[in-house]
């Protein structure tokens, strides 16, 4: 299960705070800020779809996540990978070197990564 734009700039505050109340939410949107109601209607619905949950403390509620951010662009990334690429890492690759206009430096560094991957595995 995927999140939608606003749920995922939810989620990524949440990532970087680790658990906050609704105000502390809030205030890391920049302006204009959404209403509280936005924001208890986009955490209700990530919490139906398990990736956030709260503990209540009196009447506030401090949110945290159940996903991690790594885990999650995990999955997303190796899903544009599938449906966009047919399942072939080396489709993306050559796509991914050819259309973001990368330095020598910067594919040399990227060789380099995947030489230490093909000696580690």
């Amino acid at each position: 299960m995927s999140l939608s734009k606003s749920e995922e700039q939810l989620m990524q505050i949440l990532w970087k705070q680790e658990k906050a109340f609704m105000k502390d939410l809030i205030e890391a949107y920049p302006e204009p800020k959404p209403a509280p109601t936005t924001i208890a209607t986009l955490l209700k619905r990530m919490q139906d779809k398990s990736f956030v949950d709260y503990k209540q403390y009196g009447r506030s509620r401090e949110y945290f996540p159940l996903v991690k951010k790594k885990d999650y662009f995990s999955k997303q990334f190796n899903g544009i990978i599938k449906n966009f690429f047919n399942d072939s890492a080396s489709q993306f690759a050559s796509f991914f070197t050819k259309e973001t206009n990368l330095t020598k430096e910067e594919l040399e560094d990227l060789k380099k990564l995947i030489d230490n991957e093909i000696k580690n595995k």
